[in-house]
């Protein structure tokens, strides 16, 4: 795994504190071989049946490691109101919807998002002027728009409270306040095409932190329960920010 072992001994130890504190005296893996399992499975996308195979375990206990590795990380990972402390620091941010593929079919229209014509989880990213990885927000169904996505978060009235300058594309036109979006037409006068120009340098560097997220090949194609992704992406965020 292209990963480094500081990241492998960090969930390690997250791992090991939480058998400490349920009282955990056996397991069929020591907590570094189930920190390798959970990271085998975010990172690279192994299934279950390959991670049962290779560690010599059953499906059933893979489920129920990975799942306990989510939990754990999941529950570390801030809030938009503690990633704002961190985020009011910046002198701008860009904002960057992006839409995980899930496995559903055509019969969930709540998951069909018209934009990129396939089905999953609609997810809103925050990044700093240098295109790295602040937060991510909870996953909603792919069909729900960005502005609207992001207004239900909260961050476009976050954002304003802060007095933060953000970049965005064209899908977040109306947000208002502190939000910056490029000009809509196609034939613009000389000032406003230079402006569109100017917009789209600074926004493409929000593109580094799609390449983040899928960069653990889990949420290339998600093959879970939706009511999970959430606690998934909170996960990846946390690893993340762990191994940088």
């Amino acid at each position: 795994m292209d990963l480094s072992s500081r990241t492998l001994r960090f969930l390690t130890g997250q791992l090991a504190a939480r058998r400490k504190k349920i009282g955990t005296r056996w397991r069929r893996l020591p907590v570094g071989r189930q920190a390798l399992l959970a990271l085998a499975h975010l990172r690279c996308g192994d299934t279950y049946a390959q991670l049962a195979a290779g560690f010599g375990i059953g499906i059933a206990t893979v489920f129920r490691y990975i799942r306990e590795a989510v939990q754990v990380l999941a529950a570390l990972a801030p809030s938009l109101a503690e990633a704002m402390k961190t985020i009011r620091e910046k002198a701008f941010v860009i904002l960057e919807g992006t839409l995980l593929p899930i496995d559903h079919i055509a019969a969930d229209t709540p998951y069909y998002s018209g934009k990129h014509k396939r089905h999953g989880m609609n997810v809103q990213v925050l990044t700093d002027p240098f295109g790295r990885l602040l937060w991510a927000s909870p996953a909603m169904p792919g069909s729900t728009h960005d502005l609207t996505t992001a207004r239900r978060h909260g961050i476009i009235e976050a954002l304003a409270e802060a007095d933060l300058k953000c970049w965005a594309d064209k899908a977040y036109q109306g947000a208002g306040g502190p939000v910056r979006v490029p000009f809509r037409g196609r034939r613009l006068k000389r000032r406003k095409r230079r402006h569109n120009s100017g917009h789209a340098e600074i926004r493409c560097l929000g593109e580094q932190a799609m390449a983040t997220l899928k960069g653990w090949r889990l949420l290339r194609k998600l093959r879970c329960s939706t009511n999970r992704i959430t606690e998934i992406v909170k996960a990846v965020l946390v690893l993340h920010h762990a191994s940088t």
